[in-house]
């Protein structure tokens, strides 16, 4: 996409998917600024490329060469509320303001958009899609939705093709802005509800999503996937799974020590024992389906072997950062009921007998409202469980929503509440034996303590 603009202003910098299209315009030579709350390793990581930003809401902060509007683009997060100071500005002073998804959407429209779309594992599939075609002699480039433990960063770029992946998310409908060439839609439980409002709302929003893949293209589904695809004529339809016969899918699925093995069937043939980088047994589904996407743009049997091997994952997915024989501490960004369910299933499967001590951040009011049963439950699978406070990000408090509404009905004997600030003192009492943090708030913050407070 090349704008006439020659600056481009980001408001909430910092998100992951905000910061790829920041690196994106940098790298095709545009002035890149922007602002957001706080710094983090990624805003600072921005910075040292040379983007200038500001942690203040503050117009007089704003770089003087970023306030001409004939040449200056903003692009904005839906997570910044219109009340804020410097979006009010631009907007009075009838600068062009996108939201990031439009942004991606203009995008998509000059490129082959390989979208992975889903409520959950589109992240770990998108990264996986990636790195498969970068390692292979296709390329591709990529806004990922991560960090890719491979390439440390969440921006791929070639010029070899137009091929792009993509991480479709539905959040606010952002991913009806694209035009996607292949997609992959990986599962559509119920979520975001309270843009939604209900589940029939949020399924059709996927249904129209099908309806954007463009003639030639193809649409990978899990299946079984209670949707109702409407595909636009020549668009061919494909099925994967991990637990029967589809056009792509996985049997004899198995462990070892540390490592995973699986026999990958699709239409014209099968690859058989082939070993997952990160031996997690739900990246096997999101493999198949990264592996579908692959070889139908011709990635070639042996280069899906050696990646799918080489793969190293995904910043804060299942993110093993501390393995001793005594001891397992992993990361995991995973903040709806199926991901904590995937998540502590993988954990009993690859360290089986281990006592299993969780710290959860709940992540959302509204979503702790609308799962607090679901929540209970699958932490209930836990041997021990630390439970912090709800994490808001763009929302205000609703009154009586609270960590204690998960807690009260977790069946645990060991299970506490918590505030980031004095998780430490909770820990001394413990000993873990297996340690994960989960969710999708600050809780991020913790992980580089923990990791050098556990490391020997």
């Amino acid at each position: 996409m090349d704008y006439y603009f020659s600056h481009i202003y980001f408001i909430g910098i910092g998100g992951i998917g905000m910061s790829n299209l920041a690196r994106y315009f940098k790298a095709k030579g545009k002035c890149v600024a922007g602002y957001d709350r706080t710094r983090t390793t990624l805003t600072k990581e921005l910075e040292d490329e040379g983007i200038l930003i500001h942690y203040n809401e503050d117009v007089a902060a704003i770089p003087a060469g970023f306030l001409n509007p004939e040449k200056t683009l903003v692009v904005r997060t839906p997570a910044v509320p219109k009340e804020h100071a410097e979006l009010r500005l631009f907007i009075e002073k009838e600068f062009k303001v996108l939201k990031r998804a439009e942004v991606l959407g203009l995008i998509s429209r000059e490129c082959k958009g390989l979208c992975v779309a889903g409520t959950h594992g589109k992240t770990t599939t998108s990264m996986m899609m990636a790195h498969l075609l970068k390692q292979s002699h296709v390329d591709c480039s990529a806004f990922l939705g991560g960090i890719s433990n491979n390439y440390k960063t969440n921006l791929l770029l070639t010029d070899a093709n137009d091929l792009t992946v993509i991480e479709a998310d539905e959040y606010d409908r952002s991913f009806h802005q694209l035009l996607p060439w292949m997609s992959v839609i990986t599962s559509v439980d119920a979520d975001h509800l309270d843009i939604y409002g209900t589940h029939e709302a949020y399924l059709e929003s996927f249904a129209h999503f099908t309806e954007l893949i463009r003639p030639g293209g193809c649409l990978i589904i899990k299946k079984g996937l209670p949707l109702n695809c409407r595909l636009q004529p020549g668009v061919r339809l494909f099925t994967y799974s991990v637990t029967s016969t589809a056009d792509f899918y996985a049997k004899n699925i198995r462990f070892e020590p540390g490592r995973l093995f699986f026999d990958y069937y699709m239409p014209d043939g099968c690859l058989l024992n082939l070993e997952l980088g990160v031996p997690v047994r739900v990246n096997v589904e999101n493999a198949v389906a990264a592996m579908a996407i692959a070889h139908l743009n011709g990635v070639t049997d042996q280069e899906i072997r050696s990646g799918l091997a080489s793969f190293k994952g995904t910043k804060r997915r299942f993110d093993i950062q501390v393995k001793r024989d005594d001891f397992v501490y992993i990361d995991d960004y995973a903040h709806h009921p199926e991901e904590l369910r995937a998540s502590i299933r993988s954990i009993r499967e690859l360290f089986p007998g281990k006592k299993v001590t969780g710290i959860f951040q709940p992540h959302l009011y509204t979503r702790t409202r609308d799962f607090a049963d679901d929540f209970a439950d699958v932490l209930s699978g836990l041997d021990d469980l630390i439970l912090l406070d709800i994490y808001p990000a763009r929302e205000l408090p609703i009154p009586g929503v609270t960590s204690e509404m998960i807690l009260d009905k977790v069946t645990l004997a060991s299970k506490t509440v918590t505030s980031l600030d004095k998780i430490f003192d909770v820990l001394d009492t413990k000993k873990p034996e297996v340690l994960v943090t989960l969710g999708a708030g600050n809780i991020d913050n913790l992980v580089p303590v923990l990791k050098k407070r556990y490391e020997v």
